[in-house]
């Protein structure tokens, strides 16, 4: 099922925290109650004007983009330790095949001892269901012949190859359990606030809820990929702003990297490895990818970052604009750098 997320726009705070609002509103409703009981008449709860849904709709948008960076770090790592078992798995599985190898070899020493008269304990043991039992008697080693005693080293090294790699297995499955929860979280966290965020919207007029999406441009005034190129810190940089601007008014969808959808880290990893540079997943780790520069010094093929959190990034495209996928009452588009809380800025080439 796919999802859509986050918001990026300026937004002003709501005057009153949690604790006062539920007590605000436990009072109201003991107005009104007494109200009632005096005249036999209640009012009814005054529903927000649309600057105040706007305002907890943009609230909401923000909130879910923080989470969507968390779900794209946590599906990250996840993806990493599935990796990593998946490894594990392949390297125990040659252990095991050198493991039989090696037993094979005891074979052959036994089956010769057995043809001179007998076969000695220490390879009896070894051709065992549980070898490890016999490992720890040193006194069986010392009785062996020089080929006998490299075979029962073969053996005891590869049981403990395989021991190491059971435990590393075990710590990585560990692991990717922890990240498939935090994902499970991340995800419940994005749908609620994107569910509330749809409720409100639901009260507002069509024209209302097209104001929600903010302003920007979704047209594709692109400019020539030489003005591009020129303007920008490297043929590169230039390659990733002309990505960008291809896909103005591709939708935002919450974890998508493209080509069709992008969340907001998705847009601006695409568009660097449209040009050959793999930037990380999220604005945590995206604003660490290069060097940082002030606003003042800003080029085309700068990311720009935003909030406090670093949970909304952009690509600058020159002119004191950027070109950013802001949230799912809008899609990717040309914006003011300024329309948000900005955070900081890096050039990646």
């Amino acid at each position: 099922m796919t999802l859509h997320v986050a918001a990026h726009r300026r937004r002003s705070r709501h005057p009153l925290g949690g604790s006062t609002v539920r007590t605000a509103a436990t009072i109201a409703l003991a107005g009104a109650a007494t109200a009632a009981g005096l005249d036999g008449t209640g009012q009814a709860a005054p529903q927000p004007t649309p600057e105040q849904v706007r305002a907890r709709v943009d609230q909401l948008y923000r909130e879910a983009e923080t989470a969507t960076e968390k779900y794209d770090a946590a599906r990250e790592r996840a993806d990493a330790a599935e990796k990593r078992l998946r490894t594990l798995g392949d390297e125990a599985a040659r252990r095991q095949e050198k493991l039989n190898s090696a037993r094979d070899a005891l074979g052959s020493i036994a089956a010769a001892q057995y043809r001179d008269g007998g076969v000695d304990p220490v390879v009896r043991l070894l051709l065992s269901d549980d070898p490890r039992q016999y490992l720890d008697g040193a006194a069986f080693a010392e009785r062996a012949g020089a080929r006998q005693t490299a075979a029962v080293a073969d053996v005891r090294r590869h049981l403990r190859e395989i021991d190491q790699l059971r435990g590393d297995a075990h710590v990585e499955l560990t692991s990717f359990t922890s990240r498939q929860a935090e994902l499970r979280r991340q995800k419940k966290t994005i749908t609620a606030k994107l569910d509330e965020a749809r409720r409100l919207l639901s009260r507002l007029s069509p024209r209302q809820r097209a104001e929600t999406g903010g302003t920007g441009d979704t047209g594709h005034a692109i400019p020539a990929d030489a003005q591009v190129a020129s303007g920008a810190t490297s043929s590169r940089a230039g390659a990733a702003v002309a990505y960008a601007y291809d896909k103005l008014g591709s939708p935002y969808v919450w974890g998508a990297t493209g080509p069709h959808a992008f969340d907001c880290s998705g847009l601006t990893q695409a568009a660097y490895r449209s040009a050959g540079v793999s930037l990380p997943r999220t604005t945590y780790a995206q604003i660490n990818a290069g060097r940082r520069v002030p606003r003042s010094e800003l080029r085309p093929g700068d990311l720009v970052f935003f909030y406090s959190g670093i949970s909304h990034v952009g690509l600058y495209v020159g002119n004191g604009r950027m070109i950013h996928a802001p949230n799912p009452s809008a899609p990717v588009r040309l914006a003011p750098v300024d329309e948000m809380p900005f955070a900081g800025a890096t050039r990646v080439v």
